[in-house]
């Protein structure tokens, strides 16, 4: 687990060093970079929060890339579903094939967001927590949308049901 961190803290050093430049996008298969992000992420959440992904069989969606950029998208929607959920319940992502497209929906069961904030959420500084800077979901638009052409906005959401965000990545 220390060589992971270890690791880890090198991906943080290589994000921040790529954000303000042109990242270089590689055809990666999204189900393997979803997955790792998983792998990564649950062991350091409550064991109150179950990850779990549904995907086409052969888990072969692949779409140009920026692995460390996109798994801080991740990483973002994660966090934000557990700190949602108060450390209990489930975060489910789905993998859908579309012919152009691959859709990334991330689900929890959290508090839910009020569909008058479905596009505020997006904004710099805004935080539902007391304490954050609210530049998360910001960042994580700009990194969909700007670098690798996508996009990024809330499905749907339920108060105390929770909310499915969802990521579209040209193929």
């Amino acid at each position: 687990e220390i060589g992971k961190d270890v690791a880890r803290l090198n991906t943080i050093a290589e994000r921040f060093s790529k954000i303000g430049s042109a990242p270089s996008l590689h055809k990666e298969n999204v189900g393997v970079v979803v997955q790792k992000s998983m792998e990564y992420f649950a062991p350091r959440t409550s064991s109150k929060v179950s990850f779990t992904m549904e995907a086409p069989t052969s888990y072969e969606l692949f779409a140009p890339m920026n692995i460390p950029l996109f798994e801080w998208v991740l990483e973002n929607l994660f966090k934000n579903a557990v700190d949602a959920m108060s450390g209990e319940g489930s975060v489910h992502v789905s993998l859908t094939d579309q012919q152009q497209f691959v859709y990334i929906d991330i689900a929890d069961t959290g508090k839910g967001i009020p569909k008058s904030k479905y596009k505020t959420v997006f904004k710099p500084g805004f935080t539902s927590k007391s304490r954050g800077w609210g530049l998360g979901l910001s960042l994580s638009k700009r990194i969909v949308e700007e670098y690798h052409g996508g996009k990024i906005f809330v499905k749907n959401s339920e108060t105390n049901k929770g909310t499915t965000f969802r990521i579209v990545l040209p193929k």
